[in-house]
């Protein structure tokens, strides 16, 4: 017999159930110090993981020790304060990036991953080796794998323009998402079959909030996976493409 979930009967169980800013109390017309100190530094957290520089170099090495091929390419953003004022110049790889993807003269391939910082370095730091690890162990067999891009300054439709050089049937993007208040350091990734220059969010998937307190890596991998494969079978992604992966997503932390 299935057990009725627990009964809310007041804010303060509704606290304990979700990193929200519920039942934080007050103080006269206020809410009290605990709560605004919490809120200004997680405000700092997101600020701070926005403007985290990008350890490249780390995520190189990292994919080398994995046994993992790796080039590293930028946007036209030259700098931070682009990237953020600049959206369209994150989604073009820049002149001379472009034509290093070129010049590898990569034949058709069906897989290629994109690393990129995003609006979080912070994520990709944290989380962007582990989760690769367990992806690539789950492309075996899916089809062939291209060098890993490892991109500064990009948003997620750089992945397109990589896809694209690289001759892939299909691009896995994962990227620093915006940092919430509740989680500065949230990895997302993004599906797309038969990548190019042009396409819309309508055309790719997308496998959110994958973080310590959000979704495992083994969740994420077994989705992504699942989407991959089946992407790849369809030969389509985006609204397209509806993930079933349903209840065979293993529970298990990260």
């Amino acid at each position: 017999m299935t057990k009725s979930p627990p009964s809310i009967v007041s804010a303060g169980d509704l606290r304990r159930l979700t990193p929200a800013r519920v039942a934080l109390g007050r103080s006269g017309a206020s809410m009290p110090t605990e709560a605004l100190l919490n809120f200004t530094l997680d405000h700092a957290k997101a600020r701070d993981a926005v403007h985290t520089p990008f350890n490249i170099a780390a995520v190189m090495d990292g994919l080398g020790a994995l046994g993992l091929q790796a080039i590293a390419v930028r946007s036209e953003a030259v700098d931070r304060k682009t990237y953020l004022r600049r959206p369209d110049l994150g989604r073009k790889l820049d002149a001379s990036s472009r034509d290093n993807l070129s010049a590898l003269n990569q034949p058709s391939c069906d897989l290629a991953i994109m690393i990129g910082d995003g609006l979080s370095s912070a994520a990709v730091h944290l989380h962007g080796l582990e989760i690769t690890r367990r992806l690539a162990a789950r492309f075996v067999g899916l089809g062939t794998l291209s060098p890993v891009v490892v991109a500064s300054g990009a948003r997620v439709a750089l992945g397109d323009e990589v896809g694209q050089l690289l001759n892939a049937r299909m691009t896995v993007v994962l990227i620093g998402e915006r940092p919430g208040l509740s989680a500065p350091d949230s990895l997302g990734c993004y599906i797309t079959y038969a990548p190019k220059q042009g396409l819309t969010d309508a055309e790719r998937n997308c496998v959110s909030n994958i973080h310590g307190a959000g979704l495992s890596y083994d969740e994420a991998a077994f989705k992504i996976g699942w989407l991959v494969r089946e992407g790849l079978t369809r030969k389509l992604s985006g609204v397209a493409l509806k993930d079933e992966s349903g209840n065979l997503i293993p529970l298990s932390g990260p």
